[in-house]
């Protein structure tokens, strides 16, 4: 990619005639306090939810719809043209459809035609507009260009409807701007695009009676951190997340489970088409035998009875064992109080997946912080040292690594 010459990098906000076009107000101050040279594009409909004077104050730029304003600047090639990024949102199933299929009929469609940078669309519509086979196949059509186009949230949409079509929380598309643009200035491409990949997150629990579990200590962050990472870098995400109370990542599907029964059942029917998954989560190795329906009450002089527990299934053996799809890229994680690296070199070997990250934990180390340090063993011998560091930089070592294992 040509290496841009000015020293801020620029941005084009789209923003469509929807009603989440209110919110476009808040990524746009997110990008502009970051830094960001922003300018926005909005098409004729979006001036009905959100004004001009709004995003002209936000942003410190004009605004126009039409290629026939200011035409001696020939905006509709030189908007495009100059942009380190494009970002849609919201974008409608129209601007979807008239961006796959090459027309321009306003500003900001030229300028989607002429721009050169990664291209990022954040939809936001009613379910059935979403799931109409003429939307996915635009879609499709977008994202095998290289365009990184995000799943909408599932929540409330206008009116009483809820479902599948909500704009997600501005912060996070921020995050997803921030990380494309942050592989625009390294040059790196969006290699993960048109790939499907799942990843489990959390810590299971296992139920003694209603009011009482087994669990573990896992909040969830560097599975969390891996489906954002793998968003940014164009893939269709999966999060089968276990307990966790981190907010849905931008344009991730988030399957939210409790228990290594449910998290198994999740991840094999997601796993069915995808090219990648990662075992990130930390599944209870057992469960109680018996499940009290009432809670278990504790008896004066008594001690109470033997805990007795059974195995819980083994996903990550299952899934390196027999995977559903060919060529798919197993990686697993491996959390170690001793003999860190011995333990998990035979975890590899029994597990029979690809890829093991293994890390060292313990009641301060890595489970709820922002940082991680580990090893990422591979089945062929390789041996990949992560130093201590934010999450999202293991994250994305662990997609490098996938990614040179693609067939």
């Amino acid at each position: 990619m040509e290496q841009r010459q000015h020293e801020r990098p620029r941005v084009v906000l789209g923003v469509t005639g929807g009603i989440a076009a209110y919110k476009a107000c808040e990524l746009l101050r997110r990008l502009t306090e970051s830094g960001y040279e922003t300018r926005v594009v909005p098409t004729e409909s979006a001036l009905h939810f959100v004004g001009a004077a709004t995003f002209a104050a936000l942003s410190g730029q004009p605004v126009a719809t039409e290629v026939w304003e200011s035409v001696h600047e020939v905006p509709h090639v030189r908007i495009g043209q100059s942009a380190d990024l494009v970002v849609v949102a919201p974008a409608t199933a129209d601007v979807l459809a008239k961006a796959a299929h090459g027309l321009a009929d306003d500003l900001l469609t030229n300028t989607l035609l002429t721009a050169r940078c990664p291209v990022l669309f954040v939809p936001a519509m009613h379910t059935e507009m979403w799931e109409h086979p003429a939307t996915q196949e635009n879609v499709a059509t977008l994202r095998r260009r290289g365009c990184l186009v995000v799943e909408p949230a599932v929540g409330r949409l206008t009116g009483a409807d809820s479902g599948k079509g909500r704009f997600p929380d501005p912060e996070s598309v921020f995050e997803l701007c921030r990380r494309a643009l942050e592989r625009v200035s390294a040059e790196v491409p969006a290699d993960l695009s048109e790939r499907h990949v799942v990843i489990s997150a959390g810590g299971t629990r296992e139920p003694l009676d209603p009011v009482r579990f087994l669990g573990n200590r896992s909040s969830g962050k560097q599975g969390y951190a891996l489906a954002r990472t793998a968003a940014a870098r164009g893939a269709r995400v999966t999060l089968v997340a276990a307990n966790s109370v981190l907010p849905d990542p931008a344009g991730v599907d988030v399957v939210h489970v409790e228990t290594a029964v449910q998290l198994r059942e999740a991840v094999l029917k997601a796993a069915g088409d995808a090219d990648a998954v990662v075992m990130a989560a930390a599944v209870a190795d057992f469960r109680p035998a018996v499940y009290a329906p009432g809670k278990i009450k504790k008896r004066t002089g008594a001690e109470p009875e033997p805990l007795s527990l059974v195995r819980n299934p083994d996903i990550l053996a299952e899934l390196s064992t027999d995977r559903p799809r060919a060529g798919q890229i197993v990686v697993g994680f491996a959390a170690e109080t001793d003999d860190v690296l011995a333990n998990g070199r035979a975890k590899l070997a029994r597990k029979r997946c690809d890829l093991l990250v293994v890390n060292e934990v313990g009641e301060k180390k890595t489970f709820g912080a922002e940082e991680n340090e580990a090893v990422v063993l591979g089945a062929d011998g390789s041996e990949t040292p992560v130093p201590y560091g934010p999450k999202e930089v293991l994250s994305d070592t662990v997609w490098d690594l996938v990614a040179l294992r693609f067939p």
